[in-house]
This record gives C-alpha cells, structure tokens and sequence, in this order.
C-alpha cells in the first residue's frame, strides 16, 4: 500500500507536466485552446455547428446545394433589411460595413500556418526518422481507409472531430487516474509474465544436444 501510495504521488506531481507536453504538441495555439475546451463557449459552438451541419447531411439528408443557396438567401435579406432599418434609425446598431466582413489576414496566416505544419510533420513522419510514429501513421491510415468503408466521408470527418474534442479533453480530466491505471496493469502483467515463466515455462525440460561421435 505504501508503494502505491507513493507512485500516485509521483503520478500526481508529474500530471501538470504531461498535460502542458500533451497541450505543445497540439501546437499550444487557437487549436489546441479549442481541443482542450479552454474556451467553453467557442469549442460548444463549433461542435454545434458541426453536429447541425452533419445532422442537416446525413439524417435529412438536405441538399448540399439547396443548403448553401438558402443560406445566402437568408444573409441577403438579413443584410436588405437591416440596411434598410439601420438607415431608419428605428435600431440603434448600424449594419456592419464592407471592412468589417472582410477576413482579416491573420485568419488565413493561421490557416496557412496549419497546412504548413501539416505538409512539414507529413514529410518528417516519411523520412523515417521516428520508426515508431511511421508504423503508427501507417497503421492509422489503413484502419481509416478500412473504417471509411462503412461510413460516408461526413460522418467519418464528424467522428475524427468529435473524437478531437472530446478525447484530449477527457483524458486531461482523468488523467491521473488513467496513468495509475495503466502503471497498475503493467505491474501485475509482468507479476503475472514472471510467474508463468518460473511454474511453466522453467520447468519444461530442455533438449541436451547429443555429441556426435567420430569414428
């Protein structure tokens, strides 16, 4: 009990550590602030958006086009009507201006930066450098491709996004007891390993090389 309790102190003093490591990988940006639901109100919308979008695509099954159509039309007279009311002065908020729709710069910086990140990681993983991560993008993939089968690219693309969401985040919750968890199973696995090899394994009587005589 006393070694127990001592590595999950040393579980517990070293969490803060994994989860800043666990938070710079992720790129410790926007990104990662939506991953680890910094931002409660920002990472509950986009997984809305994303779940209205998959449900309109998938369950109804709403045109693509039709969707994209009506909702422009709705923009549109969302913009004639506040225009119109805005000039009024019958509210006391303008509609917005042209520079205000803009996309600011710094938005596609970031999405550039992404893709960039992506094409540099995708050719660092196929120099080989890191065998282990090579065999684990390799073996990712073909269980996606595999996976991708029996589901539509939007239902697969909403369970990769969901799984982003929710995963990071709930691991960064439990995750002290996760680790306890897992440290646990390898100890009584190697208890269980070392108690085969000494009752079954040793036992077994080994083949003596018989000498070959020379005549």
């Amino acid at each position: 009990m006393t070694v127990y309790g001592y590595e999950r102190d040393e579980h517990r003093a070293s969490s803060s550590r994994r989860r800043r490591s666990l938070y710079h990988n992720l790129g410790g940006g926007r990104f990662a602030d939506v991953i680890f639901w910094k931002n409660k109100k920002e990472s509950g919308t986009i997984l809305a958006v994303f779940t209205l979008i998959w449900f309109l695509f998938e369950v109804v099954e709403y045109p693509f086009i039709t969707f994209i159509c009506q909702i422009l039309l709705i923009f549109i007279f969302i913009f004639l009507i506040w225009s119109n009311i805005g000039s009024s002065k019958l509210i006391q908020r303008n509609p917005p201006s042209i520079n205000d729709l803009k996309i600011s710069e710094s938005t596609w910086r970031f999405l550039f930066t992404k893709i960039n990140w992506f094409i540099i990681k995708l050719y660092d993983i196929s120099s080989g450098k890191d065998f282990r991560l090579l065999v684990l993008a390799v073996v990712s993939l073909w269980i996606l491709s595999v996976v991708g089968n029996y589901f539509s690219s939007l239902t697969l693309l909403y369970i990769v996004f969901v799984g982003l969401e929710t995963i990071p985040m709930l691991y960064e919750q439990y995750e002290e007891e996760l680790s306890y968890a897992a440290s646990k199973s390898g100890r009584d696995m190697k208890k269980l390993l070392n108690k085969f090899n000494s009752k079954v394994i040793n036992k077994i009587p080994k083949a003596q090389a018989k000498t070959r005589r020379i005549w």
